[in-house]
């Protein structure tokens, strides 16, 4: 199980100690770096940024938004970090939710999500394979456009520059059961949200024919710290939002998702303190338990005990969010 150290998107501002953690788990032998995008910071800019400081680390973006940018957009900024840092880039992209999709790209959510998601990778793989034009009539995407309000003249395009590597690989990240399944049929890879390695029978059946090589890269706070209940403050801060205010009280997949998981009830509990205003107690409803089996957090034996339960799964790639360089380096040890 290879490590990563996952750094997600910026907040207020850029984040001061981000290149540091970057160049220090390179420094420790972490096999990549992720970078992510919500409705602030962008997931490519930053990673461009970390690749000119170093030299051997993976990069990825965990994710990026297609919403964000036309498929052959997100080809080329791919194609183009990719030349640029050596071929270490692997490009995670991810189709958000209504709220996102509607209220900051104002455009319509796809009404067939798969589908959508399909068309997508489909035109990014004909971009970085440059064996002719890109050519799909698709239901989301159509190259050339044929819509009846262009102009019907739009020419076959294939790349100016020629990809670095075809086989770039390609990510996604996926909640419902039927995403998941697709995904392992149209991906190099997977980039669970939330991973609980007691529970891999919540996934069993999506994940029942993967491919040779398939990656399996959630994301998971790390930190070593002596107060396992203070160390969990900030996962359940992270759940709070997602679960309470990452999506509608109708239609919330990240909810949905944690009901999977077996915590049905405090996943409706959690979204109406939330949407009520009453986001402290929202973070409260958190149960301890369940950020406690997606993490890894408390004094270093006690995440060496658990790392094995990571280990014994089909995880391929463990991407860590973790906030201090003694964090990177104990996982390292641990993990070599």
């Amino acid at each position: 199980m290879r490590l990563g150290l996952a750094l997600g998107y910026w907040g207020r501002g850029p984040h001061p100690a981000h290149l540091d953690l970057a160049t220090e788990a390179e420094a420790l032998g972490y096999d990549s770096v992720w970078t992510a995008e919500a409705w602030g910071s962008d997931a490519f800019t930053p990673l461009t940024w970390i690749a000119a400081h170093t030299s051997r680390i993976r990069l990825g973006t965990a994710i990026a938004q297609m919403a964000a940018r036309t498929p052959t957009a997100t080809a080329m900024h791919a194609l183009t970090l990719d030349h640029l840092s050596g071929g270490r880039m692997m490009l995670g992209l991810g189709l958000s939710g209504p709220q996102v999709v509607e209220g900051w790209y104002g455009r319509p959510f796809p009404a067939s999500p798969l589908t959508a998601t399909r068309e997508y990778v489909d035109v990014i793989r004909q971009v970085l394979r440059r064996e002719g034009p890109v050519a799909l009539d698709g239901r989301f995407h159509s190259h050339p456009y044929r819509g009846a309000d262009g102009t019907g003249i739009g020419k076959p395009l294939k790349p100016i520059t020629h990809p670095l590597r075809a086989g770039l690989p390609l990510l996604l990240g996926a909640e419902g059961p039927r995403n998941i399944a697709q995904t392992t049929r149209i991906a190099d890879g997977w980039l669970p949200l939330y991973w609980s390695p007691t529970r891999t029978d919540v996934y069993q059946a999506s994940l029942a024919d993967l491919p040779e090589g398939f990656m399996i890269a959630p994301m998971a706070r790390a930190h070593v710290c002596d107060d396992v209940a203070e160390g969990l403050l900030p996962v359940k801060a992270m759940l709070g939002f997602y679960i309470g205010g990452m999506g509608h009280a109708a239609r919330n997949f990240h909810a949905d998702l944690m009901g999977r998981m077996g915590y049905e009830e405090e996943a409706r509990r959690i979204q109406e303190l939330f949407l009520a205003g009453r986001k402290e107690e929202a973070v409260r409803a958190v149960p301890d338990a369940f950020a406690d089996e997606i993490s890894l957090v408390g004094p270093r034996q006690r995440i060496a005990e658990r790392l094995e339960l990571w280990r014994a799964g089909p995880v391929t790639d463990l991407l860590v969010t973790a906030p201090d360089p003694h964090t990177l380096r104990v996982l390292a040890e641990l993990a070599g």
